[in-house]
């Protein structure tokens, strides 16, 4: 009976949990090739609707130690809000050393927090000089699309990256009650890279289904009582 309760309270927790984008895996192959993520937005856990990014990225070159990327970074915020998107942000395996970038993000912050319960990330790309991945200054309205480079620099010799966790930071909003800043969570929508690997996450209603399937085969195993000879 515990150890079936205790199966059915972690697979609570993965319900609970948002499962993240399929990484992108790239190497000196993939030059040219781009990919493509939609963003959605949340505050403190809640969805908010009409909150939403687009962003595309070109792998432009590779050397033993680097991997240059073309980006471009659409504010697609709709339904009547406004919104600045002031930096974006993913991880990668293996870890940089340090990143640099151009355009309209040419600001580069490494392991550092990324708001709404996100946590670190490996590095962020923000509008504006400031000690934080949150950022308070600049960036893409909506409508509007912020466009530039960005190069990630590795401490070894590197054949392959893999980039995932990519998420945006909402600031300025209005439209949307008290919350005035919120963050989103990519997920591809198109790609022409052919290293694009992972695996299938089950849908979170099929897990916490299973998960409850669990807990009550447990209570009625309990109820059950062997008959008195």
């Amino acid at each position: 009976m515990i150890r079936l309760l205790s199966t059915a309270a972690a697979l609570s927790l993965i319900v609970a949990t948002p499962a993240l984008a399929t990484p992108i895996t790239l190497d000196e192959s993939n030059v040219g090739e781009s990919f493509t993520l939609s963003y959605d937005g949340f505050s403190d856990g809640t969805t908010i609707d009409g909150l939403g990014a687009e962003a595309t990225f070109t792998l432009t070159g590779v050397t033993d130690h680097s991997f240059t990327f073309d980006y471009a970074v659409t504010n697609t915020t709709d339904s009547g809000l406004t919104s600045r998107i002031s930096s974006f942000a993913f991880n990668t395996d293996p870890d940089i050393a340090s990143a640099s970038s151009t355009g309209a993000f040419n600001y580069t912050l490494t392991d550092s927090n990324y708001p709404n319960g996100i946590g670190n990330v490996d590095v962020c790309f923000k509008a504006a000089r400031t000690n934080s991945c949150a950022g308070n200054r600049g960036g893409v309205s909506e409508g509007n699309t912020g466009t530039g480079s960005l190069t990630l620099n590795f401490a070894d010799i590197v054949d392959s990256i893999s980039l995932s966790d990519f998420f945006v930071r909402y600031q300025s909003i209005t439209g949307a009650g008290h919350v005035s800043s919120a963050s989103g969570a990519g997920t591809p929508t198109s790609t022409s890279t052919s290293t694009t690997s992972g695996t299938t996450v089950p849908e979170p209603g099929m897990l916490g289904l299973f998960g409850a399937g669990l807990l009550g085969l447990g209570l009625m195993r309990r109820r059950r009582k062997p008959a008195v000879a």
